[in-house]
């Protein structure tokens, strides 16, 4: 029988006792026996990779033994992230299949790896979905990929749809690749965060939404044993419970940043086993890692910033046990399998119920229990906000990027920012939109225009921006409710037997008190309270500057650079962040610098020049830049500078049009565009320059492309300064 070869399958893959559940058997059997497309949407845990490595071997079975059919070409499982793949290549040997990646961190390896498919050798192609719009891949290995592939995973499905929380347009390609299938391919598609409006939208995008579906409600039973929906006979939507009986949910509400750093120091060792902490920012990853480190702890930082080679190196640091914890970013999100995950820990809340439910989803897999708390921050509202704001473009960009590219050669990305107000990585975001919808074609060297006609489909975007704003406001509705948490959470992702968890601190009442040793939080308040980071010289011009009349390209001549400078801190930053936030975020009105901020800037000098990378000399004067936003801000930091450093004030570099700063913040290419030829050094100030021996101090409020300050030091260096220190409040990253 079938089901028999299934167990037999399973048991390889984990354990003697393990056994098929009825739902896994009937995605199975519908893949396998019947050859069609199913829909999973299942909790994290319940054993979506089985179903399809069972479905691999029957499929891939030389002796058609099972499905009694002849055996089929390999699986191919589209999935998001390289750590995902590494676990199911490992997960597939213990069941005697061969699986195979095709990277971008094995480019060496792609031609023996498709030897290797034709030869019929590999079970298991797990390709990311970058790869699907690759030129090179598109064009010359997925066609034949198609042709021969005998079941298509689509992992982490909810990518698909712009209305979850992770849409990746790249996985849009996968409209061609069905389109290219042999008839009667089957097709698996696995999520566990995905809501009814998301489960239509995924259905739809894969091809799978039934025929005269009335929508949300009719694409699935919510019982795991769903039967075919609508007319198209193919289809199985399976939908089921989103409960999650190892996990105890939690919120703590601690006034401050310190606090909750200091909570975390005091606790961690309450909480069993090992496991993540999240945050919401690189930054704030990056400072509690340090922190806890410095309070004794053994945790690793895991962020997308970081090298491939040390972000593997803490996941295996994680799946050992050698660390406490990962104090990780979402770039360690989908994809990470280690089933006996004690606990998961948020500081500060993602922007929506079904992100935070797919995080959690981590823990407690193969644990009886696992502790889950969130330690919302009042600063989580304005970091939803900034990501917000790198949504798809207005129609006005969109249509100015589509005329750019109707030209005879391809336009890179790099060259296209020159011509468009937008940062890099929500030009390639759009682009990748665009070329989706068949507006745009990525070629060799970079895109074109197809000439298609295009529609901006302003209503959609309206309704997913409203979507997303809902999902905040939910999720601040998570950490408030008075009923049970797990119960909330399962009602947001539309789960329909969602019932009161008993377990949760609204069911069973809080696990884990709130106070905060004096001494944790001391050390806390103290280590954020520290100012002070550099600021990088920019040191190569934007390329394409040529294509709008500006003369610049290559390096930025040395005798006009600026020094490493500095900033009190980051925006971001858990300690400084909201300070400064309130001092020269978008909006915020003109003053004076306030004690406690000029204060932290004398710090920031003191340890400037007795540090381990200290200034070459000091400096010899004090020079702001012109602010129409604020001017009462930087002359009074420049004069307090000046006073309490015993330095001469000497003036401004003066900026004709808008100031610097104002405006939209757009790329590089656009910023250095708006600023070449509009700054000054003014005659007296020159004047000046040409007989000091040492650097000045360069003050500004705000650092965000950087190319103010560098294009004003440029001034400075050519009008005779010796070297220039760039000083200002704060970074936005």
């Amino acid at each position: 029988m079938v089901r028999d070869r299934a167990e037999a399958v399973l048991r390889r893959l984990a354990g003697d006792r393990a056994r098929l559940r009825e739902d896994q058997w009937r995605a199975i059997e519908a893949l396998v026996v019947d050859r069609r497309r199913v829909l999973c949407v299942q909790r994290t845990g319940w054993g979506k990779s089985a179903v399809y490595f069972v479905a691999t071997a029957l499929l891939r079975d030389r002796d058609g033994q099972g499905a009694g059919t002849e055996p089929t070409g390999p699986t191919v499982i589209v999935s998001p992230l390289l750590a995902l793949m590494r676990n199911q290549v490992d997960a597939a040997a213990r069941a005697g299949i061969r699986a195979r990646t095709i990277n971008s961190a094995n480019l060496d390896e792609w031609d023996e790896i498709t030897a290797e498919i034709h030869a019929g050798t590999v079970d298991v192609l797990l390709i990311s979905p970058e790869r699907l719009n690759n030129p090179d891949f598109r064009d010359g290995v997925l066609p034949k990929l198609a042709g021969t592939t005998g079941l298509l995973v689509v992992d982490e499905a909810h990518c698909v749809s712009d209305w979850g929380h992770d849409f990746r347009p790249d996985y849009r390609r996968l409209r061609s690749f069905l389109g290219n299938l042999p008839e009667r391919t089957p097709v698996l598609a696995t999520t566990a965060t995905a809501n009814a409006r998301v489960t239509q939208d995924v259905a739809e995008q894969l091809g799978t939404e039934p025929a005269g579906s009335a929508g949300p409600a009719g694409l699935a039973e919510s019982t795991g044993l769903a039967e075919p929906i609508g007319q198209q006979p193919d289809v199985l939507v399976l939908r089921g419970s989103l409960d999650r009986e190892s996990l105890r949910l939690g919120v703590l509400d601690l006034p401050s940043p310190a606090h909750r750093l200091g909570w975390l120091a005091d606790h961690l060792d309450q909480l069993p086993g090992s496991g993540i902490v999240y945050t919401l920012t690189v930054a704030a990853a990056t400072e509690t890692a340090e922190f806890l480190r410095s309070r004794g702890w053994s945790v690793a930082a895991y962020t997308g910033q970081a090298e491939d080679a040390d972000r593997r190196a803490a996941e295996q640091d994680l799946l050992d046990n050698k660390i406490k914890a990962l104090v990780a970013t979402s770039a360690l999100g989908m994809g990470f399998d280690k089933p006996d995950l004690g606990f998961v820990v948020h500081l500060g809340a993602p922007p929506s119920p079904i992100a935070y439910y797919q995080q959690v989803g981590r823990a407690g897999r193969a644990v009886e229990h696992a502790e889950v708390l969130l330690l919302p921050g009042t600063e989580d509202v304005a970091i939803w906000r900034y990501f917000a704001s790198l949504a798809f473009p207005p129609e006005e960009q969109v249509r100015a990027v589509l005329a750019a590219l109707h030209t005879d050669r391809p336009l890179s990305t790099q060259a296209l920012e020159p011509l468009v107000d937008l940062r890099r990585a929500r030009l390639e975001l759009m682009l990748k939109v665009l070329d989706v919808d068949g507006a745009v074609r990525r070629v060799r060297g970079g895109w074109l225009a197809t000439g298609e006609p295009w529609v901006y489909d302003e209503a959609r975007l309206r309704r997913v921006a409203a979507a997303r704003a809902a999902e905040q406001q939910a999720m601040l509705g998570y950490a408030s409710t008075t009923g049970c948490r797990l119960r909330y959470l399962r009602e947001c992702l539309d789960d329909d037997q969602a019932t009161d968890c008993g377990r949760c601190d609204r069911c069973a009442g809080p696990l884990f008190p709130a106070q905060v040793s004096p001494a944790a939080l001391t050390a806390a308040q103290t280590f954020l309270g520290r100012p002070g980071v550099q600021i990088a010289p920019k040191k190569l011009w934007p390329t394409g500057l040529d294509a709008v009349g500006v003369p610049l390209k290559g390096r930025i001549a040395p005798a006009e650079q600026a020094l490493p400078g500095r900033a009190v801190g980051r925006l971001s930053d858990l300690g400084w962040g909201d300070r400064l936030r309130g001092l020269v975020g978008p909006g915020t009105p003109d003053g004076p610098v306030p004690d406690d901020v000029a204060a932290a800037v004398v710090e920031v000098l003191k340890a400037w020049a007795h540090g381990d990378d200290p200034w070459p000399s000091r400096p010899a004067g004090v020079v702001s830049v012109d602010s129409r936003s604020h001017p009462l801000l930087i002359g009074s930091l420049a004069g307090h500078i000046a006073t309490v450093g015993r330095l001469p004030l000497l003036g401004q570099v003066t900026v004709a049009g808008p100031a610097a700063g104002d405006g939209p913040r757009g790329n590089s290419a656009q910023r250095v565009r708006a600023l070449h030829g509009t700054l000054t050094v003014p005659d007296p100030l020159a004047a000046v320059l040409a007989t000091l021996t040492g650097p000045i101090l360069l003050v500004d409020d705000l650092v965000d492309s950087g190319w103010t300050l560098t294009m004003a030091a440029r001034e400075l260096r050519r009008a005779g300064a010796p070297a220039v220190l760039p000083l200002t409040l704060a970074l936005t990253a």
